[in-house]
């Protein structure tokens, strides 16, 4: 059996203010908010600490069918009134996990492909791109210092699970990235939309990595003066998401690989 609470009525519930602070400052005490049962999933697939899971009432025997007996992950019911008040999404699906996600150093960030964010402040642009990275075999993401954070429920969201298995460094100053791609001895590219090589002529080496920056500043100039700009060329649109081009540049040289 779970360690079963009873169901939580109170909106002054310690274990909601909880939820509630993890939700508007994107984690709470070492722990992040995983919303969704597809989500509570992955965390439990990938393997990862589930601290406590929260579930509306109408949700928690279905739960608590999913939750393995042998990790006896402490299962709480909450009413349903209050349940959509701590939830981050307009139609909660009715599970909330506090989770705790992988701490990675520089070493996990391995040889091959590695993607960084630089300024990409949009939390679903973000996972996006990590969730992207995982599928198309990146080794490592970094989340350089003025990008969303990994910890923010909605990039958490976003990634669908990914950043629970993909090896990232997060708050990574420009110049300890470049530091660390110096003694990776990774090329280095960046996205750029206006000048850069066209993506069907760059050369996209085994062992790179790749800098997508924020689609109004681009990367940062100390980025671009020691990297390849490469170009998703478009027609009759100026540029394309952070995102998506992102995914097209992964799947590029994930294809190339496999050629080889």
């Amino acid at each position: 059996m779970h360690p079963h609470g009873d169901t939580i009525t109170s909106p002054g519930n310690p274990w909601l203010k909880r939820l509630r602070h993890a939700a508007s400052r994107g984690g709470f005490a070492g722990s992040v908010l995983a919303e969704s049962p597809h989500l509570l999933h992955e965390a439990l697939r990938s393997g990862i600490e589930i601290e406590r899971v929260f579930a509306s009432e109408r949700m928690a025997p279905e739960v608590a069918e999913t939750l393995p007996t042998h990790r006896r992950i402490p299962l709480h019911p909450v009413a349903d009134r209050l349940f959509g008040k701590v939830a981050t999404t307009a139609r909660s699906q009715g599970v909330l996990a506090l989770v705790r996600l992988p701490s990675w150093d520089p070493d996990a960030v391995g040889r091959g492909l590695v993607m960084a964010l630089d300024g990409i402040q949009d939390p679903g642009n973000a996972g996006t791109i990590v969730r992207s990275a995982e599928a198309f075999g990146a080794s490592g993401v970094v989340f350089l210092q003025g990008s969303a954070s990994p910890a923010n429920p909605k990039t958490l969201r976003a990634s669908a699970g990914s950043l629970f298995r993909l090896p990232f460094l997060n708050r990574i100053s420009s110049d300890a990235f470049l530091e660390l791609v110096r003694k990776r001895q990774k090329t280095l590219y960046h996205a750029d939309a206006r000048g850069g090589i066209p993506l069907a002529e760059s050369v996209l080496s085994s062992d790179c990595a790749i800098v997508i920056g924020s689609e109004t500043h681009g990367v940062a100039p100390v980025i671009a003066e020691h990297s390849t700009a490469v170009a998703v060329p478009t027609s009759t649109v100026d540029s394309l998401n952070a995102s998506i081009a992102a995914s097209i540049i992964l799947y590029e040289h994930a294809r190339r690989m496999a050629a080889k």
